[in-house]
């Protein structure tokens, strides 16, 4: 079906019935090319016409302008079954072109999960790139002419408009051309021929002083902002960052003089007391709780005395294992790579990981011991328990900043003490309590 077809077809019969579910599904992309020419009303109608995920589909392809139009229009019940086969990053684009009245709105008829993970990308860091980047930007597909820009910007572009992003099918950057180079070059070119490729990026996590250094390097007006997956979420304008440069002169002026909540250097000492010795108490509360799981085995321990000597070994390295899980977690959900809700998976990774490290580990660490100690029963003892141990590190690694992340809890303050807890815990545990177990090898 050629597209001269689809389009004639599309205005005979309105857009209902015209697109059917094997050319969504199979072609949603070049479907949404077709339907991003109509009016949000008439998109809508398609939408409607068929599954909740082929929608969510054709809206992740349209380009953003027009597919948050047909997202503000949506009735609740539509809304309800296709936000859930969107990507809450992508969704979080679209809704922040709308209005905030809007956007509240449209959130409240969203089931709770969605719309938290949601609102989870709406929110950025005060010192972020995020904060201050501009998510109603001018972009265009890369497949328009130079004649289809050119309606596109007199049409929808601010009058101080200077550059537009071009965008492919995926909403990934592909490039950006200035107002000025549409006037110097042929109509009827695409603007994957025009274009300018090479282009400074950012993260919007990335901190205020990262994008001013681009700025000085590159000296652009505009630099764009894009997800992990390289989708295009905004941009930063150089007058924006000038701006925020001067809040942030002044906010450094109220630290030099106490006004701020956080520990400074030079916070008063009983302020750093009140901060610090909380944790201090509970780290020595995790402490009593490994010499307590010890202490279980102190007969064990004194009649076979080399466990003593191996004890940090197990336990050293189901901490540097969980450590490795933690930072990696932590990472990701500071940057929204992951979302609690993929706890499985990410816990899954983790532990497959953990577990092929585990026998590498276990089997140079048997090697040593064997020859060390001479004793099978004690090699076989050390490579077990180091495999188990490392496992549950990597699984609890995983888990605790996705769990504490979830119940709205900084996973970076406290993630280090609940994490070495579990891993001296499950570490001495897993290689005393196999030392009890298989006490006969030991006195062979």
């Amino acid at each position: 079906m050629s597209d001269d077809t689809v389009t004639t077809t599309v205005r005979r019969r309105g857009g209902t019935h015209v697109l059917n579910e094997a050319f969504f599904l199979k072609h949603h992309q070049e479907a949404a090319r077709i339907l991003e020419s109509y009016p949000a009303t008439d998109i809508l109608r398609v939408l409607q016409g068929t599954t909740a995920k082929n929608a969510a589909n054709l809206l992740s392809s349209i380009t953003p302008p027009v597919a948050a139009e047909a997202l503000a229009l949506m009735p609740t019940d539509l809304l309800k079954q296709v936000i859930p086969h969107m990507s809450p990053s992508l969704a979080a684009a679209l809704f922040q072109r709308l209005d905030e009245d809007l956007q509240r709105a449209i959130l409240f008829r969203v089931p709770e999960r969605y719309a938290q993970e949601i609102r989870s990308y709406m929110t950025y860091p005060v010192e972020s790139v995020g904060s201050i980047m501009d998510p109603k930007f001018l972009v265009l597909q890369e497949e328009l002419t130079v004649r289809d820009a050119m309606l596109h910007v007199r049409s929808r572009a601010q009058k101080d408009v200077h550059d537009v992003y071009v965008i492919d099918r995926n909403q990934k950057l592909a490039g950006k051309f200035s107002v000025r180079d549409l006037l110097l070059v042929d109509p009827e070119e695409k603007l994957q021929a025009v274009m300018v490729r090479d282009l400074p990026i950012i993260h919007p996590l990335e901190s205020r002083e990262e994008i001013v250094e681009l700025f000085k390097e590159r000296h652009f007006f505009t630099i764009p902002v894009v997800d992990l997956d390289d989708r295009l979420l905004g941009v930063v304008r150089n007058e924006d960052i000038i701006k925020a440069s001067q809040e942030d002169a002044t906010a450094d002026l109220l630290t030099m003089v106490g006004a701020n909540k956080d520990e400074r250097a030079l916070s008063p000492v009983w302020f750093s007391v009140q901060k610090r010795l909380p944790w201090l108490q509970l780290n020595l509360l995790t402490a009593f709780l490994a010499a307590f799981v010890v202490g279980m085995f102190e007969g064990t321990i004194a009649k076979f005395t080399a466990l003593a000597v191996l004890l940090p070994v197990v336990a050293g390295q189901s901490g540097n294992t969980g450590a490795q899980s933690l930072a990696v977690v932590i990472r990701g959900l500071a940057l929204r790579d992951i979302r609690p809700s993929q706890w499985l998976r990410v816990s899954g990774k983790e532990v497959y990981v953990a577990f092929l490290n585990g026998l590498a580990v276990s089997a140079t660490a048997c090697l040593a011991v064997a020859l060390w100690s001479r004793s099978l029963g004690l090699t076989v003892i050390i490579g077990l328990s180091m495999i188990i141990s490392m496992v549950i590190a990597g699984l609890s690694g995983a888990i605790i900043p996705i769990a504490l992340k979830a119940m709205k809890q900084d996973p970076a303050q406290s993630s280090s003490i609940v994490l070495t807890t579990i891993t001296d815990v499950v570490g001495f545990f897993s290689f005393l309590g196999l030392a009890t177990l298989l006490s006969s090898l030991l006195e062979n």
